[in-house]
């Protein structure tokens, strides 16, 4: 098996950028997903993941002139004559080191070190492979929102982001919901949709600050573990039949719940910190910026490979345009949904 060493590195995500597009009909499927701004065309052969880019988006109509289109191959030895995967060769691996030097050569790039799974992205040409061991050899989490790091590199590239983050809104008016998984961000949006409010996603959504704050859809996938799905009434909305994902999570999508189709943006007013709160009814206070960041950037740089340092100023923006409160979540959904409700009608 080859090694990779930092040196290295950026010879060989040319390599596998050219070999995927060598030979593209030797790819047996391909995916054209629409997403704003931007057309993805997926090279890559049947199972899980190309089941996923049949379902895991929120595909929009953009109208817009300045459409970008960019194309992946999701490949693996054995399909279009992709090799196999190589392994990292330094004694040392930082994923610092490792984005800066792919960086240094206009380049993006990530590597999972248990699976040898490679994402390699070249911004200028959008063209970008993701090589795996086989099929299957990809981690838990690829399935929920496939291709995501390629996405966050393509769009970051144009001044937008990618974060961790929910939505609820009316009117296309809204809220940005962030903290740390457990926190209630995905209850509270699941709460919001069964009780009137709209989202434009959950989880991960496109962010754009030109012009003021406006959040975008990606990706369709819900969330919820099963005490949650209970206490929501999800199993008589959506019965009990599905198996759970590697976390141990029902996994739906918001076409299933959502009280009208997903728009295509929602300006957002402000962003929200939720928390398990002690009362049965829900509060909404202000909390200081830092504490927002604290609450918002960690998760939004950690699960996007690459552009730290531009991620901290875009989050740092991002609280510096919005004013920040935390929402102590009751313990009924209809409550947290009005208390949202409430919030924004004042707001507009």
């Amino acid at each position: 098996m080859p090694r990779v060493t930092l040196e290295t590195l950026p010879d060989y995500a040319r390599f596998l950028i050219a070999a995927a597009e060598s030979a593209p009909e030797r790819f047996p499927i391909q995916r054209t997903v629409r997403l704003p701004g931007l057309e993805l065309l997926a090279h890559l052969g049947p199972g899980v993941l190309a089941d996923a880019l049949g379902q895991a988006f929120i595909e929009v109509k953009d109208d817009r002139r300045d459409i970008r289109k960019c194309r992946i191959f999701i490949g693996h030895p054995g399909i279009a004559g992709m090799p196999e995967p190589a392994s990292w060769g330094d004694a040392h691996f930082t994923e610092h080191s490792f984005a800066r030097k792919l960086a240094e050569a206009g380049l993006r790039g990530h590597h999972f070190h248990d699976l040898d799974f490679w994402q390699v992205y070249d911004p200028e040409r959008r063209a970008g492979v993701q090589l795996m061991r086989s099929a299957d050899a990809f981690p838990p989490w690829e399935p929920g929102a496939p291709l995501r790091a390629f996405l966050h590199w393509e769009y970051a590239a144009r001044g937008m982001r990618l974060t961790h983050a929910g939505t609820l809104g009316l009117g296309g008016e809204g809220v940005l919901l962030a903290g740390a998984g457990g926190a209630g961000k995905s209850g509270t949006v699941v709460a919001g949709l069964l009780n009137g409010l709209d989202s434009v996603g959950d989880d991960y959504v496109l962010i754009d600050l030109d012009g003021g704050v406006r959040a975008r859809p990606l990706f369709s996938t819900l969330k919820q573990d099963p005490r949650g799905f209970a206490r929501l009434g999800l199993e008589g909305r959506l019965g009990t039949g599905r198996p759970l994902n590697w976390q141990g999570k029902h996994v739906f999508h918001i076409s299933e719940i959502a009280p009208r189709p997903v728009s295509a943006s929602m300006d957002i007013s402000a962003l929200m910190v939720p928390h398990i709160g002690d009362s049965k009814t829900s509060s909404i206070e202000p909390m200081p910026r830092k504490d927002a960041i604290i609450a918002l950037a960690p998760s939004g740089i950690a699960q996007m490979p690459g552009e730290r340092e531009s991620g901290f100023r875009f989050f740092s923006d991002l609280t510096r345009f919005l004013p920040c409160y935390r929402l102590s979540l009751g313990t009924h959904p209809d409550e947290i949904a009005g208390t949202i409700r409430d919030f924004l009608a004042r707001a507009a």
